[in-house]
Formats: C-alpha cells, sequence, structure tokens
C-alpha cells in the first residue's frame, strides 16, 4: 500500500484547510487510517484516526475543529481542518493500518505516507 497525502500550505489563524490521503496498491487490506503530525524535535503525535467501522477518534487538541472523514469507493481519507492555530503548524502524515496475509498467518502494518506541511501564521 502506498499513501500519498496533499492539501498542505500556508494559512492565517482561525482558518480551515483540508487534506487529503490517497491509498493505493493492494489497498484492500486497510481497516483504519490515520493523520498524525510532527514538528522537529518532537514525538509523532496522533491527530485523528477512522477505522473501516466509521468508529472515529480524536486527540483532546483538536477535537472539535478537526474533522476526519473517508471515502472508501476512492480510497481516500480526508482531514478537514478549522480554526486552525499557529500550534497546530507541522508535518502532517497519513498512516493506514493494513492486514497481510504472511507465512506465519494474518498480522497488521503501519503504512506511512510522506507528510504535508501545514504552516499556522499571520
Amino acid at each position: 500500500v502506498q499513501l500519498q497525502a496533499s492539501g498542505g500550505g500556508l494559512v492565517q489563524p482561525g482558518g480551515s484547510l483540508r487534506l487529503t490521503c490517497v491509498a493505493s496498491g493492494n489497498s484492500s487490506g486497510i481497516t483504519a487510517m490515520y493523520w498524525y503530525r510532527q514538528t522537529p524535535g518532537t514525538q509523532r503525535e496522533r491527530v485523528a484516526g477512522i477505522t473501516n467501522g466509521h468508529i472515529i477518534n480524536y486527540s483532546d487538541a483538536v477535537k472539535g475543529r478537526f474533522t476526519i472523514s473517508g471515502d472508501s469507493a476512492k480510497n481516500t481519507c480526508y482531514l478537514q481542518m478549522s480554526d486552525l492555530k499557529p500550534e497546530d503548524t507541522a508535518a502532517y502524515l497519513c498512516g493506514a493500518a493494513v492486514k497481510y496475509d504472511g507465512p506465519r498467518g494474518l498480522y497488521t502494518k503501519i503504512e506511512w505516507g510522506q507528510g504535508t506541511l501545514v504552516t499556522v501564521s499571520s
């Protein structure tokens, strides 16, 4: 599975952006998709996740401002970000939990795409 994230950019505080993550390859094994973010010198932080059963969760830092959604027909996951704050500035990475059938049975691996940079600044 390959993941391609896009939609980052420069936005003023209070503004909005929508990030898109498109999965390609053998995407039938995807069981969940995630958005993480990371700034230099910090650990990767999970921002939001959505499962195939549309179970959704958000970090406390973005709850009420960000919305994750998925389109399984397009193998695409979105992150609508509103009321952006300077502390939201980060590289946003798309991840997917993918179930594989290996020689020892089924296993799940997290696949990552490249990041898309979001900068919130006036």
